[in-house]
Order: C-alpha cells, then sequence, then structure tokens
C-alpha cells in the first residue's frame, strides 16, 4: 500500500517553497546553514527561517509567487542558536539527532510513482494517487473523470467527482507527506527545507541510496556533533548527499517528487 502526491498539492508546494529558499541560500553563500518551514493556504504564505545568513526578501517573495501564486507573504528570519552554528564551525559535523531508515524501493512504488508523474504531465494540478496490490484510486482535480478512465480503465477516478484542489482549497504545510517521499523508510525526520548538514537531508538520502544499491535496509542513527555515520566520514556523507541533490536539479526539484521518484 502506498500513496503519492503530486508538485501542485498543496504540501508539496509548501516543501517546493523551503526547497526553493534553501536553493537561494546555497547560490549566495557557500554551505549555508538554514531551515525553513513553510505554511500555506487560502492566499496567505507564513514562512520561518532559522539561518547564519541573510536572504533577499523580493526574491523569497518571487519564489512563493512563482510556486504557489501567493502574494500575501509574512516573512519571520531568526539567526541560528549559536550552539548549533559552533557545532559547524572548524568540521563538517552532524547537524541533528536522529534514526535513519533506508528502504529498497517497492514494485510498487515504482509503479505509482510512474502513473503520478504521467498524469501530471498532462494535468499539471493538484493531484493524489494510492495503490493497493490490486486497488488503484486516481484523485486528480482540474481533470474530467472520463478523460483519465479512460486510460486507467481499471482505477477509481475522482469518487467524489470533479474536483478543484490547491491552496485555495486546502492548506500545506512542509514535510507533511514524507510517506508519498519516502515510503516504507519513514523515520522522524523531514526531507525538506535544510540545509545539508543537517542529518534530516543527508543521512536520508545516504541511507536511501544505500539500500537501492545493497537491496537491503539500511538502519543508522546519529546525534548531534558527531563526526562518522555508518563507518564514514560526516562530510563524506553531506558530499553524497550534495552529489544526489545536483544530479536532480536542486533542492526545490527534491522536494517535487521526494526519494521516490
Amino acid at each position: 500500500m502506498f500513496e503519492k502526491v503530486n508538485p501542485c498539492h498543496p504540501d508539496k508546494l509548501a516543501d517546493r517553497i523551503a526547497g526553493a529558499i534553501v536553493d537561494l541560500a546555497y547560490e549566495d553563500y557557500d554551505n549555508p546553514k538554514i531551515a525553513v518551514e513553510v505554511l500555506l493556504g487560502h492566499g496567505k504564505c507564513h514562512i520561518i527561517v532559522e539561518a547564519g545568513e541573510l536572504l533577499d526578501l523580493d526574491s523569497v517573495r518571487a519564489i512563493v509567487k512563482r510556486i504557489a501564486n501567493i502574494d500575501n507573504v509574512d516573512f519571520d528570519w531568526h539567526t541560528q542558536d549559536d550552539h548549533l552554528s559552533k557545532n559547524q564551525q572548524d568540521k563538517i559535523r552532524c547537524g541533528d539527532n536522529g534514526i535513519f531508515k533506508g528502504m529498497p524501493t517497492t514494485p510498487e512504488q515504482r509503479f505509482l510513482a510512474k502513473i503520478a508523474q504521467d498524469i501530471f504531465r498532462y494535468h499539471p494540478f493538484d493531484g493524489k494517487y494510492i495503490v493497493d496490490r490490486e486497488r488503484l484510486i486516481i484523485c486528480q482535480s482540474n481533470a474530467k473523470k472520463e478523460e483519465i478512465q479512460c486510460a486507467f480503465k481499471n482505477a477509481e477516478v475522482n469518487p467524489i467527482g470533479d474536483w478543484t484542489g490547491g491552496p485555495d482549497v486546502d492548506s500545506g504545510a512542509t514535510n507533511r507527506k514524507l510517506g508519498s517521499d519516502m515510503g516504507d523508510a519513514i523515520t522522524g525526520g523531514g526531507l525538506h527545507g535544510k540545509d545539508l548538514s543537517k542529518a534530516d537531508v543527508s543521512v536520508n538520502i545516504y541511507a536511501f541510496l544505500k539500500a537501492q544499491l545493497t537491496q537491503k535496509p539500511v538502519y543508522l542513527c546519529c546525534a548531534i556533533g558527531q563526526e562518522t555515520i555508518d563507518g564514514k566520514p560526516y562530510s563524506e556523507i553531506v558530499e553524497i548527499a550534495r552529489t544526489y541533490i545536483k544530479s536532480i536539479g536542486g533542492f526545490e526539484k527534491f522536494a517535487e517528487w521526494g526519494l521516490i521518484r
């Protein structure tokens, strides 16, 4: 059983805005330290940023307008905690505590991810999809039920009828769709809106990639300030995650579909 949401679901809009703000920080600074939380809906977007560096507010507003078409932006910026900041001063160390699980993606998850992306190419609007063994449920906004049903004859399409979704109908918040992003690998920390020093980003990516390579579950834990994880320097874990993020086009692109893409 697996659920996937597309990049225009309100929670994904929040993830994408958070990711784009992290992209902005990386454009302006080397190895920035930043954490972003986004809440949006009904014409408003609230953003809280904890960062070691200043961000251009006009650029942040432009990101929100581009991704969610919202003009009313409440932006709250705070410096990063001094104690946490000093943890990274002379070496790249683990930026937080956590437990992590990497799991090989299943045929069911890959099947649904492909369906979600195929539908999104033709219907770039809020949508969510579920597969449960032989059962396929497709809820796609701004699309005629008959059109989707022609392509997926055995699916349950828009049980509520044709509908209009998006942030004018529903609210969205960062990291609220971890099941869609991580499948069976859900852990306590979210993937989006954080720099690479944060274990929630780098260790989750590392564990996921290792699980795909070995086709076995990967279980890891870490403590803030730790310098090695899984027998590797934490700086190496960060570089593996950096390479992965670059390969898919940045943090906003990562937020669109998560790890299962």
